[in-house]
């Protein structure tokens, strides 16, 4: 068989990921006689496209569920999207306007229409995405949180949560999104560094003799028609002849009194605080503490309503342009003041958020945070990393109300029902609400006509925060064989940023729905940034297209880099030469492929490695131990660098080498047989991280049966190793290295023979090893011996003394100045070793471990001396 001499991702990438869908290895069903390993996908807005984050979590999320499957478990990995309310009705909102279209000019059902008309063309392109990356999902449990079934999900469970009083109807303060017209959570708010304007304003005195002022600053001008008070320190000497006085609103001219209140700072800004309890948070509750008037002076979309009576219909920083002109005008204006700031802004539309008091529906979370939080702390519910406790307590123990209605028509209508006197009923369809209307009025004659639904549709994430229960349908059947199966899930990989407003929630829902938890552990992944440290975005440019990277770099060799350096928690600082070192680990792999497939065989030679092939064995164990170690820990890209370092280190670069015959000289059958052995573990520990070239390899090294394929292959147990074996193996590859490295050092071509001598001064020999000595480091003679050699070159390795013969090989008085810089070198260290051993606190206060090491290198350097002293000494 010919043997590409460069693996091809590409052609790879396609054939084989067709090959397991078409076979089923993706597929899932509950199997009472094997153990269940589910995940559910993050599910990604239906608006986006892959983007690094996406690469990330999901490569980690595909290396478990395909170690898990390897492990036998029934591997159920879910994948589907979040239907995104107002990313989603923003697009639609931007398409219809391509189209000369106006939602405003749309009925509900107009817009909806073409809603799900978008996201039939668009909603699925980040799953196709996926599958190029890899992932090994149950294609077929794809779900869609609007569909049917997960929609009446979210109905049922607002009617279950209004019913046990935990949902309320009420006027709060919002972060009120006046480009996209509606509320959204705190979750939802995205805080930019900048620089802003505070401007010092002059309120007249009401009643003084001669006209006097009180200066009160402001950064949002604007506002000041919805002033209804200005509020001083009661214990602040400046203001006590203004107790009980009214001040007039500048421009507007209208009295508003002088209230005293400990809340407002006598040290920030005037020490004069203007009142406004319809657009800021903490005035609002000023407000309702003195019983002040609320007087809200902006329209949904940010213009100025009637109620502000100067600058009616102008938008609010076109308005805040303008009374600042007018205010100087009338020299109300004493100045203006530059400061850093904080800018409140919409996650999903950018727009600056305007505090505002609206009527909308509320979640109680108190209660239904306990049981997550306690889930958390005593790690029935494991965060890794754990440092991520902290925070997540702290959140949860000072959570707030969930504001969970939003002004949009893309996403699940509130199952509220008006009544025509203003009262309002809750139930799950519009002919249990109208039986319940007619029992709450006492009027047996009201038609479904007479009731109208509130406008209002649910949060996004009321309807993800149930996504591990609802898409195994246990809402709708809460006893159906999915759910009793796959529920709890195990694993959810997800992002540090949504552990509170989604993970928190999951779990919540978890308790009150099913009173179990949703998952088991929660690995958070870090942020993935450029080399500046900035996050990587389409706005700032600094994200490459992933698609881009597959097709230059192979599925794998992108996978690979991405895990290099992504610790749990930690933000990867991308470089495109991680990805670049996945795709040469991928060449290393492929031409180890191609050397053992290139081998004749003899069958008639002995084997000649038994010592290599028994020191392979007991590493590979030895290095599996750490594999599955880290895995246990959700160190993943830990477990990828030990693996890393097993295939590309011990397989390729040691074991090959010491097993493969001479130049276009047969191998024997046992060496052989046992080298195919041997890869086929490697691929198996490799296919989590690396599915695709270690499929490719795996079908081509032998005949496969037709299911007999590597992504469902048993994933290696765990056997016995000597350590004995791997240290003095370790031993031997060092002295190798450093056989090599006089050869560079003194332009020795390695086809050049040299004899070897070795003084043993350790009981343990070499004699199982001299082949893969002689072999590896091309030594023609290797003898053992009582004294040194004269004129050699000499080192010291794990106490033992290696001469090599220099005569005629080497400039003597170079040699004689590098080993004198050596020498003083090494005198030095051991200098500095003695003196650490020679402190009596250092002594009395390190671990013994500690003691001995340092003990070990007084010992490692006195030989090296010892060494250097006799190689001067024969030259």
């Amino acid at each position: 068989m010919s043997i590409s001499t460069k693996y091809n991702p590409r052609e790879v990438e396609e054939k084989w990921y067709s090959s397991w869908m078409q076979r089923g290895f993706f597929r899932s069903t509950p199997n009472p006689k094997k153990e269940p390993y589910t995940i559910v996908i993050p599910p990604p807005n239906v608006t986006g496209v892959l983007h690094m984050g996406h690469m990330l979590n999901n490569t980690i999320q595909d290396v478990l569920i395909r170690r898990a499957r390897m492990k036998g478990k029934e591997a159920c990995w879910v994948p589907g999207t979040d239907h995104a309310s107002i990313a989603t009705e923003a697009k639609v909102v931007a398409m219809l306007k391509e189209r000369g279209i106006n939602k405003s000019d749309l009925t509900r059902e107009e817009f909806l229409t073409y809603a799900w008309e978008w996201k039939e063309k668009y909603g699925g392109i980040i799953l196709e995405q996926l599958k190029k990356l890899g992932a090994s999902c149950d294609w077929d449990r794809t779900r869609f949180t609007m569909e049917d079934d997960l929609s009446a999900a979210v109905i049922e469970v607002f009617v279950d949560l209004y019913r046990k009083g935990h949902i309320y109807r009420g006027v709060r303060m919002v972060n009120w999104d006046p480009q996209g017209k509606t509320a959204l959570s705190d979750e939802e708010v995205v805080p930019k560094d900048t620089m802003a304007k505070m401007y010092h304003l002059n309120y007249e005195v009401v009643g003084a003799a001669e006209p006097t002022f009180i200066t009160v600053a402001t950064s949002r001008p604007e506002t000041i028609m919805a002033d209804v008070a200005v509020a001083v320190n009661p214990n602040d000497p400046r203001y006590t002849h203004l107790h009980g006085k009214s001040v007039r609103i500048p421009l507007l001219g209208k009295e508003i009194p002088v209230i005293v209140d400990e809340y407002v700072s006598i040290e920030f800004g005037t020490g004069a605080l203007k009142v406004t309890p319809a657009h800021d948070l903490n005035d609002y509750e000023l407000g309702q503490k003195h019983q002040l008037p609320t007087i809200d002076i902006l329209n949904d979309d940010g213009t100025l309503n009637e109620k502000a009576q100067l600058y009616v219909g102008q938008d609010r920083f076109a308005a805040r342009r303008n009374i600042v002109k007018d205010l100087e005008a009338a020299g109300l204006l004493v100045k203006i003041e530059e400061y850093a700031s904080v800018l409140q802004t919409s996650e999903r539309t950018g727009a600056v958020i305007e505090p505002r008091l609206s009527m909308q529906w509320w979640c109680k979370m108190e209660a239904m945070a306990k049981p997550a939080l306690d889930a958390v702390m005593n790690d029935e519910i494991r965060l890794h990393p754990p440092k991520f406790k902290n925070m997540y307590r702290s959140w949860m123990e000072g959570i707030r109300d969930w504001c969970i209605s939003r002004q949009l028509w893309w996403g699940q209508q509130i199952p509220a029902y008006y009544l025509p006197d203003g009262s309002f009923v809750v139930a799950s369809t519009p002919e249990a609400a109208l039986e319940l209307a007619r029992k709450q009025s006492g009027n047996d004659s009201l038609q479904l006509s007479d009731l109208r639904q509130d406008e209002d549709v649910l949060d996004t994430w009321f309807s993800s925060w149930l996504w591990p229960i609802s898409v195994f349908d246990g809402f709708k059947d809460p006893d159906n064989k999915d759910i009793l199966y796959y529920y709890p899930t195990n694993d959810l990989v997800t992002a540090p940023e949504i552990l509170f407003f989604w993970v928190a929630r999951m779990i919540m829902a978890g308790y009150e729905f099913r009173n179990e938890p949703p998952f088991r552990n929660v690995y958070l992944t870090g942020i993935v940034r450029d080399a500046q440290g900035r996050k990587m975005s389409k706005s700032l440019g600094n994200s490459p297209d992933p698609l881009d990277l597959i097709d230059q770099y192979g599925a794998d060799g992108v996978r690979a880099g991405m895990l290099f350096s992504s610790p749990a928690g930690n933000d990867l600082l991308f470089d495109e030469k991680l990805v670049e070192q996945g795709r040469n680990f991928s060449n290393k792999i492929w031409n180890a492929f191609r050397l053992i497939k290139g081998w004749e065989v003899d069958e008639t030679l002995p084997c000649p490695n038994e010592t290599a092939m028994k020191w392979f064995d007991s590493r590979f164990n030895e290095a599996f131990v750490q594999i599955e170690d880290h895995f246990s820990k959700f160190r993943i890209s830990d477990a990828l660098l030990s693996v890393y370092k097993l295939v590309w280190d011990d397989f390729c670069s040691s074991y090959l080498e010491m097993i493969k015959p001479a130049y276009q000289q047969p191998i024997d059958k046992q060496t052989l047989d046992t080298t195919i052995v041997y890869l086929e573990k490697v691929l198996k520990v490799l296919h989590p991280f690396m599915p695709f070239i270690t499929e490719e390899i795996w079908q081509d090294l032998k005949e496969r049966k037709d299911k007999e394929y590597l992504i469902v292959a048993a994933w290696p147990k765990q056997e016995k190793f000597d350590k004995q074996l791997t240290e003095k193996m370790e031993a031997v590859l060092k002295i190798v290295a450093a056989i090599r490295n006089i050869r560079n050092s003194k332009n020795i071509s390695p086809t050049k023979s040299l004899d070897l001598a070795i003084k043993v001064m350790n009981q343990d020999g070499y004699e199982d090893f001299i082949s893969i000595i002689r072999k590896l480091a091309n030594i023609n003679e290797i003898t053992l011996v009582q004294e040194n050699v004269e004129g050699a070159i000499s080192f010291v390795e794990a106490g033992d003394e290696f001469f090599i013969p220099m005569e005629g090989n080497i400039d003597v008085e170079a040699e004689r100045a590098r080993l004198e810089k050596e020498l003083e070198y090494t005198r030095g260290f051991l200098n500095s070793v003695v003196k650490k051993l020679s402190n009596e606190r250092f002594v009395s206060g390190a671990p013994e471990t500690v003691i001995a090491n340092e003990r070990k290198k007084q010992a490692d350097a006195e030989a090296k001396i010892h060494a250097i002293e006799q190689s001067l000494a024969s030259l």
